[in-house]
Order: C-alpha cells, then structure tokens, then sequence
C-alpha cells in the first residue's frame, strides 16, 4: 500500500520520525515521502545522512501551529504520520500555552489540512501519559488523541480516516532512563526515583514497525495499543550499572508509579488482537466500522499495565534490548 503513494511526517527530524522515514524508502518504493519539521538545523543535519538522499525524500520547512503551510505541504499526500509534539513534562508545566499551542491546536490543524487536501488516511502518536493524565503534557496529548477520533465526523466525500497509536517508553530514545543510567555509571552512584516503578519498553524499530501495521489496517476511529514488555527500574538498573549504589530520590512532578496503557475506565470499549488492543470510541457518532477487524472483546475491569496484564522482560531479554547501554566487557 506504500508503493507509489506520497507519505507525509510531521515532526519527521525526531528519532521515531527519522526510522520512520528510513523504514519506509528501504522497505517501499514511494513517490514521496515529506519531511515536515520546524527546525532548518536538524533537517539539514539529516541530510547529510545518505539514508536521507534519495529522489523520494524531500524536506519542507513548516510548523504544526500554522495550518496555512500544513495544507500546502499535504498536497497530494495520500498519508500522513502525525509525530510532531512538544514532549518535555516540566517545560509543559512552566510553559501550558505553548503546550497547548503545538499539542492541541497543532492536531486541530492536521485534521483540518488533511481533509482540505483530501488525505486518504491519517494517524497519530499518543503516549501512556495521555490516559488518567497527571501533567499538562499528557492532558494535552489526551486532548490531540480525541480530536484525531473526533475528526472521522468530518470525513465526508473525501473519505478521510484517523486513528492514533499509543505506546509506552522507547529504548535509547532522549531523556530516557537507559542513557541516564549508562552515564551515571562512570559517577559509581545511580539516582532511581524508586526501584519498584515499572515501565514498559518498546525499541524504535518495532514502534516504526507497529504504526506501519496500524496503517495498514485502520478504518478509521481506532486507538491502537501494541502488547509490549515491562520491567521495575531496578531491573534496568541492575543490567546497566551492576556495581553502582543507588540514590532514591523518590518520583518527580507528574511521574506514575507505573504505566498506564488501558485503564479500566476504558475496558468495555477495549477489543484484544495476537499482537495488540484496540480502543473503541466511547461515542461512534460517525458510523463505527471497527467491528470488521476482528478482535475479542476484554473483561469488564481489564486494564493494561506495567504491573499488570503484561509481560515481564527476564535478565537475558533486557540484556538484549539494552544492549548499547551495557558496561564495557572486562579485560581478564
């Protein structure tokens, strides 16, 4: 389905957008796969990279806050990846508006460029922080993932569909734990917020991978939940820095114990699949055809968890998948 088809990446200068971007030219042949960022310094930084050079990329300067330039960039798109987000927790706490600027009226204007350019299919990144949400971060990606639901009212001729993708911590990515611990390591004393918190851990290839299917099979309405892994911090910090005492410093502004996926609020809307869940809207105000996947319907109380319902990551797995963060091997 990616084969010949324009593809827009808002955001495309991250990390999840740059494997997204190097995922789909070597996997697919598309006409043109569009890099939408605001940021002139890391698209050129990008385009140094030979992934990045081929006929079908191309670069385009432009803001999610202006829906002007979003609808001339979607011109002939046939899909569009929606990554752009502002994502720091205490920068959005010290700064709402511009949280609210990007996060909210941002995916207001997605929705409205993409059904003005008559896209065939958009979906969203979502985060774990957008369900019970204890920060204005996740209030305002818990405010994005109802308008991209919400947007499949306004459909109409054009036939336009949108479903939003939700899932827990990426490996490696920016301000995670695994690189903070990797070089606390050298300091010989690691700080933990508490050692029974638990996260979930996705690597960014099969975050790529899992969008990808959710492209593939969206109808339009879904929010869609991958079954990932989960391990305690101490886990982590125990295949990272084995030797390091720990300072415990107790969770910071807007942190959970654990993460949230599903919440039991959501349960009776919750349909499960081999490999993922899929949220029901609460409201089918627009004819809900999610009833043609498939799925089994969860139990009343269901919730999706890093402490529950889900796997647990054993040494060997977690050695595997924090591989570049692991202590150099010992000369004997």
């Amino acid at each position: 389905m990616f084969n010949d088809k324009s593809i827009l990446v808002t955001g495309a200068t991250g990390s999840f957008g740059q494997m997204f971007v190097k995922t789909i030219t070597e996997r697919f042949n598309p006409r043109r796969v569009i890099v939408y960022s605001r940021d002139e310094w890391k698209q050129s930084e990008m385009q140094k990279d030979k992934a990045f050079t081929q006929g079908q990329v191309r670069f385009f300067l432009g803001d999610v806050r202006d829906k002007d330039r979003l609808c001339l960039a979607m011109r002939g798109v046939d899909y569009v990846i929606h990554a752009a987000a502002l994502k720091q927790v205490p920068a959005a706490e010290y700064n709402p508006h511009e949280f609210i600027k990007t996060n909210v009226d941002g995916a207001t204007n997605v929705v409205e460029a993409a059904l003005h350019a008559g896209v065939s299919k958009v979906i969203a990144l979502s985060t774990d922080k957008a369900v019970n949400p204890v920060n204005l971060y996740g209030a305002t990606k818990l405010c994005s993932d109802k308008v991209f639901v919400a947007a499949n009212s306004y459909g109409g001729e054009s036939g336009t569909i949108f479903s939003v993708v939700r899932y827990g911590n990426v490996v490696g990515s920016r301000g995670s734990v695994a690189p903070l611990f990797a070089n606390q390591r050298e300091t010989g004393s690691l700080t933990i917020t508490n050692p029974g918190m638990t996260r979930f851990l996705i690597t960014l290839q099969d975050g790529v991978d899992f969008v990808l299917q959710c492209l593939e099979q969206m109808v339009g309405g879904e929010l869609f939940v991958p079954k990932i892994p989960a391990c305690s911090v101490a886990d982590i910090a125990n295949v990272i820095a084995p030797d390091c005492k720990w300072n415990t410093i107790g969770l910071r502004p807007g942190e959970k114990i654990h993460e949230v996926l599903i919440p039991e609020d959501e349960s009776r809307n919750v349909l499960e699949f081999d490999n993922h869940f899929v949220i029901q809207p609460i409201q089918s105000f627009w004819g809900n055809k999610i009833g043609v996947l498939g799925g089994v319907p969860c139990s009343e109380g269901f919730k999706y968890a890093s402490n529950c319902n889900c796997d647990n990551l054993t040494v060997e797995e977690l050695r595997v998948l924090l591989s570049d963060f692991l202590p150099p091997p010992q000369s004997s």
